[in-house]
C-alpha cells in the first residue's frame, strides 16, 4: 500500500483548506473527526443526517482532507484511524477553521464551535 501524504504544517495552504471544506460533506466529516478527536471507523462518519455517503466517496473525502493538512490518517491493520490536526492548523491560521465550521453550523441552526473543541 502506498503511504499517505500528510503535508508538514508549514506547507499547509489556506486555499487547500478552503477547497477541502467547501464541500458540505467534507466539512461535516471534519467536524465529526474534530469533535471525536479520533475516528476509527468510516461508518462513524458515513451517515450525515439523512444522507449516507458511499464508501468510495468517503475515501476521496478523507484524501482531500488529509492532503489539505486537516487530518492525519494512520493504518492499524485493516482499520483506519483519522485524527484532527485542528491545533496545528489553528496555530498557523488563527480563527480560520472556527470561522468555516461556525458558518456551516449557523446555516444548519447549530451553536458556534469553540476553538480546539
Amino acid at each position: 500500500m502506498r503511504p499517505f501524504v500528510h503535508p508538514a504544517i508549514e506547507d499547509v495552504q489556506p486555499e487547500a483548506i478552503l477547497h477541502a471544506l467547501s464541500d458540505p460533506n467534507r466539512a461535516a466529516i471534519f467536524a465529526k473527526i474534530m469533535t471525536a478527536g479520533c475516528v476509527e471507523a468510516c461508518s462513524a462518519v458515513s451517515a450525515l443526517g439523512d444522507r449516507v455517503i458511499p464508501k468510495s466517496s468517503l475515501s476521496t473525502h478523507f484524501k482531500v482532507l488529509r492532503e489539505a493538512g486537516l487530518i492525519r490518517s494512520e493504518r492499524h491493520g485493516v482499520e483506519m484511524r483519522n485524527h484532527s490536526r485542528w491545533d496545528e492548523v489553528e496555530a498557523r491560521f488563527p480563527g480560520l477553521l472556527a470561522a468555516i465550521i461556525n458558518a456551516y453550523a449557523a446555516e444548519a441552526g447549530a451553536g458556534p464551535c469553540r476553538s480546539g473543541a
